[in-house]
């Protein structure tokens, strides 16, 4: 045992797939670290599927042990609503809605999908300004070399 650290990677809630179905009435749930880049328009997709649950709609049965969510492909998905309101406090105190916890659970699910992407991206930029730079001093080298050769 030692103290976290920020590279760790996360610890599963269930020692095993059993384990895990066991609890969760059968259904295994899916490691969401990537789902925001596994899925097409991944954050989307999961603040719909956050916010999505409803009753269904007259002409749909209900399935036994499952909620309704028109986002979901069939409809019917086995993961109860997990999020309602007021169910933690923000110490800022911005109103705990359903809608601000999706929100906060996509930008955190992005984040945990590429943590390093922040860094990536401020290398990137050096990288096109030292380019620049050196085509810049390449160009004006070129130029002083090859002044006195006629065409």
């Amino acid at each position: 045992m030692r103290p976290a650290k920020i590279s760790d990677n996360f610890v599963p809630p269930y020692p095993n797939e059993d384990a895990s179905r066991a609890a969760r009435g059968g259904a295994y749930p899916p490691d969401l670290s990537l789902i925001v880049k596994a899925r097409h328009d991944g954050p989307n997709y999961v603040y719909s599927l956050l916010t999505g649950f409803s009753n269904p709609p007259a002409d749909e049965k209900p399935v036994a042990n499952k909620f309704y969510n028109p986002y979901f492909p069939n409809h019917w998905i086995s993961m109860p609503p997990p999020l309602t309101d007021d169910i933690l406090t923000y110490q800022d105190g911005t109103p705990a809605t359903v809608d601000q916890m999706a929100k906060d659970v996509v930008v955190f699910l992005q984040w945990a999908a590429e943590p390093e992407m922040e860094q990536r991206k401020e290398i990137g930029l050096r990288v096109l300004i030292f380019l620049s730079i050196l085509t810049t001093m390449l160009y004006v080298i070129k130029r002083r070399i090859w002044k006195n050769i006629k065409h």
